[in-house]
């Protein structure tokens, strides 16, 4: 069962932002930008941990929940864009990076890592969980 399984099933904590009943939508706890967050696909195991693996219809409507996530998520930090990235080798399971953009630096996955006290972090995902719920 991966890190990721664990945290659908409420086994590790998570900063939620959307879930419905095959994806689910939470804060990346070491963030590129405020609002950055991780979209995965509820599978059975094993898990799929590469996107093109996955069957047509699932990462079809990975996309489109991720579109969801992104409107949310630009109408909440109000950043220019909202950049995607699909690296999939630090987890073994399926994931969408959605991270807020000003400018192409601010998705560069080596600059150095947020640090967020966890109120902030909640403060985040419940403004991006208010913006999905209003669109």
């Amino acid at each position: 069962m991966t890190l990721f399984t664990r945290i659908i099933n409420g086994e590790i904590p998570s900063y939620k932002v959307a879930e419905d009943e095959k994806y689910y939508a939470f804060l990346d706890i070491n963030p590129l930008q405020k609002g950055h967050t991780l979209v995965i696909p509820k599978l059975p195991e094993p898990e799929a941990d590469y996107i093109f693996d996955l069957d047509d219809a699932t990462l079809a409507g990975l996309m489109v929940f991720a579109k969801k996530v992104a409107q949310g998520l630009k109408e909440a930090t109000g950043c220019k864009r909202v950049g995607v990235a699909v690296l999939g080798m630090e987890v073994n399971h399926v994931h969408v990076h959605l991270v807020p953009m000003n400018s192409e630096r601010d998705m560069l996955f080596t600059n150095p890592k947020l640090q967020l006290p966890a109120e902030e972090m909640a403060l985040i995902a419940n403004s991006i969980a208010e913006a999905i719920e209003k669109a």
